[in-house]
């Protein structure tokens, strides 16, 4: 099997918990076809660059899954099929990184740049 990194948009509409409950159906849909999800990760809402479907903002997903082909090309097929995912990305990589990825990182980074001017 080989190894992936997806991401995908969600419409700004959606609460939270809907966008983590897509990512949960992906990650379903990706074990039901011999595949395994390694990771998850929710990045929340975001603005993005241009307008996807007249929406500004989109709730980011990421996932990182070890996947037979077939088992990725049914969950992008299925991805794009839903109209709650408005766009998908999927690549393949030679190994994941450990730990969480670059986004996070950053975010945690932020946080608490914020929680030392406060003190």
């Amino acid at each position: 099997m080989a190894l992936y990194e997806h991401v995908f948009i969600a419409r700004q509409d959606l609460s939270n918990a809907q966008a983590e409950g897509l990512i949960e159906h992906f990650s379903a849909v990706l074990s039901d076809n011999e595949g395994k999800v390694v990771d998850q990760e929710y990045w929340g809402l975001k603005t993005m660059a241009y307008k996807i479907n007249k929406n500004r903002k989109g709730h980011y997903a990421f996932l990182k899954s070890d996947a037979p082909s077939a088992a990725v090309q049914e969950m992008e097929r299925l991805m794009r099929l839903h109209d709650d995912v408005m766009r998908v990305m999927t690549i393949r990589v030679d190994e994941h990184e450990e730990g969480p990825s670059v986004v996070i990182q950053a975010k945690s980074a932020k946080e608490e740049r914020r929680r030392e001017r406060e003190r």
